[in-house]
């Protein structure tokens, strides 16, 4: 059905602006006017402007939560699916979230499950999602399972979220430092060192090395630019080789500083995603291939997948995971006891609360280590500077 694009006002005279699909214009004149609202503009939304929308309104994690969250509350109080859906298209903010949800909602009422139509945005409803609510329509527990799915994502964007926000502070200021640092450059220390050439006494090595790489900014800027972009556009064709995109997670993994908290994050993220699936009544091996896929790591996809494949042959889940580094012994230890117990979903919430309040203290301590190391560079930064142009000047001075 045709979409259109609406600003009208309320009886407060506010103005609201949205989206409603319907057969025909007058049919969606009609279908606002019910709401009580009065038309300033409508227009019908041209394939190039859903083609705009599409490129201009990237759906974030953030949009998916609260579709998801709001989507589980009108399940829970007994809303029809498509009327749910219905309503989201007006809730909804991200405009090409609003156009899924409604083609989503138009073919629910066509009498498809929501599960089967959900796969047609792979970028969007991830296999884990569809495969969740997937399960719920097949234990007629859609509105807990909704729930708990909700519940799981927030989960996992507030830990993102605070790690993005921890790591917002040292980016801002190194980059703000390499801005200035340029800049100085390109535009002050010429200036300064000029007055040192002309005087034809003997530069330290410092001044010499400084006044070098300020004429080589300054003149073949284009050329650092250049690399820049080439190495840039070289390592994104890289990583979208399998064998580049593992040796960047091997490498993950590694850094001195960020490798544990990398590792933490993917320990949670395979955690959370098994205790989920397994929660919502999806088998073992199942959860472990859709769990591979949430992690989003080589290394670790590689060693779940090991994982499948001794499960399927009737052995333990641990059995891979006790052998590999990467996989801590603890989580092993505990998935073996899972299994044996028959508590295998509670042994991996535990696990999951245990590495989350890990990834937090982590974090801390990243942020207190960084402000120290922000100083050090800035210091040493400072001091390059003074020994390489104040100093001679100083020395020159004294000489006079």
């Amino acid at each position: 059905m045709p979409l259109f694009r609406y600003k009208t006002l309320d009886k407060n005279n506010q103005t609201i602006n949205g989206l409603v699909e319907d057969v025909s214009k007058e049919s969606a004149e009609e279908t606002i006017k019910e709401k009580g609202l009065s038309i300033i503009k409508l227009k019908e939304l041209s394939s190039a402007d859903l083609s705009w929308i599409e490129v201009l309104n990237k759906i974030s994690s953030k949009d998916l939560v609260v579709f998801s969250r709001q989507f589980a509350v009108m399940i829970s109080a007994n809303v029809s699916i498509v009327q749910s859906l219905k309503i989201l298209v007006d809730q909804t903010a991200n405009l090409k979230l609003k156009i899924i949800i409604s083609e989503i909602s138009t073919e629910v009422d066509g009498g498809a499950k929501l599960s089967d139509i959900l796969i047609k945005w792979p970028d969007i409803f991830s296999n884990f999602y569809v495969s969740v609510i997937r399960s719920g329509e097949t234990s007629g527990k859609l509105d807990e399972i909704l729930n708990y799915l909700a519940d799981e994502m927030e989960k996992d964007y507030d830990m993102m979220s605070k790690i993005k926000g921890a790591m917002i502070y040292p980016i801002f200021v190194l980059c703000g430092l390499s801005v200035v640092g340029v800049i100085m450059m390109i535009y002050v220390v010429p200036k300064l060192t000029g007055i040192l050439s002309e005087t034809g006494a003997e530069l330290p090595l410092t001044t010499k090395i400084l006044i070098g790489t300020s004429g080589f900014l300054s003149n073949y800027w284009w050329i650092i630019l250049l690399a820049i972009i080439i190495i840039f556009f070289s390592l994104k064709f890289y990583i979208s080789k399998p064998a580049g995109r593992k040796q960047i997670d091997y490498f993950k993994l590694k850094l001195p500083i960020f490798g544990k908290l990398f590792q933490l994050i993917y320990l949670v993220r395979f955690t959370r995603s098994m205790n989920t699936l397994i929660a919502s009544g999806i088998t073992i091996s199942d959860s472990l291939k859709i769990a591979g896929d949430v992690v989003s790591n080589k290394i670790y996809q590689q060693l779940i997948e090991q994982t499948v494949a001794e499960v399927n042959e009737g052995n333990s889940i641990s059995s891979v995971f006790s052998k590999s580094k990467e996989m801590p012994k603890m989580v092993s230890q505990m998935l073996n006891i899972g299994e044996k117990t028959g508590k295998l979903d509670i042994i991996l919430e535990r696990i999951t609360g245990f590495y989350s309040r890990e990834i937090a203290n982590t974090v801390a301590n990243l942020m207190t280590l960084m402000e120290p190391i922000i100083m050090v560079i800035m210091g040493i930064a400072v001091g390059i500077m003074v020994a390489a142009i104040i100093l001679p000047m100083y020395n020159l001075a004294s000489q006079i």
